[in-house]
């Protein structure tokens, strides 16, 4: 390769890299304002609650759009012709799903939920929803939702109610027990990314495998720290979200290994190991540096060992998981 093949080589990859960048920041643009389009003025809807304000409360309407997004990518990236009903058919069913487990988590924590001041003004505990309501919305969004995602293919609505039993039966419950509740909780986390793989292809392998895992990874910093900057809150109401049950050192490197995790299984798909889930050098490359990014925060949380610090690696992880899923699509789209 001569020296100007080279030059214009590299002029290449760094437009393509620019390119890619630009169009995940636009994205995650889009997803955000839609999101909050969808949602409203949260703050106003705090301040004077209504039936619709409840309605999104009790089924934590922003989670389950994040949830549906997730489910959404996974499903790009498995599909080879995008089939919009099915597309529709697994947004509803994943945001039914995300919403029933959502209200059972609320019936059953109610009377926590009283004592942390971040939940004491939710529809059931500040008195507006009656725990029968609430039952009724969480039953009817679970069936509604398993027979959506049933009508998609039988194991889409078989990880579905997997999802919901581990995180209302299992997660819940293990919340006021054990730290372990995290590791249980990252399960039914993980399967909207995958779930969406699976809806597009009727198949579990590699692929979504590789998809789980990643998300199922990202959720240990991320539920960490906001058990970090929530620990006094959370104390109150007797949950254990970290590691070592402190806000120390041991939970803080914690934190970085699996942030480091995170980052190793998000480029996987780059040396050609997980079928035909495939990743460009080029979003390979972008990838790694979203994990460097996020990466940062979780280190900066182990010198500072501040609240600040931990919420700052929140947001962070939030935007990070958001990226890399819309990096992923598009690299399929124009590799």
């Amino acid at each position: 390769m001569t020296q100007s093949q080279g030059s214009s080589f590299r002029l290449k990859i760094a437009l393509a890299l620019l390119k890619l960048l630009l169009w995940s920041i636009f994205a995650l643009a889009i997803k955000n304002a839609l999101v909050n389009t969808i949602l409203g003025r949260q703050k106003t809807a705090i301040e004077h609650p209504s039936i619709i304000s409840d309605f999104k409360e009790i089924t934590k309407m922003r989670l389950a759009l994040s949830v549906v997004f997730s489910s959404v990518a996974g499903y790009l990236l498995g599909v080879e012709t995008v089939d919009f009903k099915t597309l529709i058919l697994l947004a509803l069913g994943g945001y039914f799903m995300v919403g029933a487990s959502n209200a059972f988590n609320q019936i059953i924590e109610k009377d926590l939920d009283a004592l942390m001041n971040r939940t004491k003004n939710r529809p059931i505990p500040a008195g507006r929803m009656s725990v029968r309501a609430a039952f009724i919305i969480a039953s009817v969004f679970t069936l509604a939702g398993i027979i959506i995602l049933y009508t998609i293919n039988k194991q889409t609505a078989m990880f579905g109610a997997i999802s919901i039993f581990l995180y209302t039966c299992v997660y819940t419950p293990l919340k006021t027990k054990t730290p372990l509740a995290v590791f249980v909780g990252a399960i039914p986390g993980a399967i909207p990314f995958m779930l969406g793989w699976v809806a597009a292809t009727d198949d579990f392998g590699i692929e979504p495998g590789t998809l789980f895992a990643l998300q199922f990874f990202w959720q240990f910093p991320h539920f960490w720290a906001i058990g970090w900057f929530l620990y006094k809150d959370y104390e109150k109401a007797g949950f254990f979200m970290l590691p070592t049950g402190k806000q120390d050192k041991g939970t803080a490197v914690q934190t970085i290994m699996y942030t480091i995790w995170t980052l190793i299984v998000s480029i996987i798909p780059v040396f050609g190991f997980t079928g035909r889930l495939e990743l460009s050098i080029v979003a390979a490359v972008i990838v790694f540096a979203l994990g460097l990014w996020m990466l940062f925060y979780a280190i900066r949380l182990f010198k500072l060992m501040t609240e600040k610090a931990a919420r700052q690696l929140m947001l962070v992880s939030v935007s990070y998981i958001s990226l890399v899923q819309i990096v992923y699509v598009i690299d399929k789209f124009i590799r």
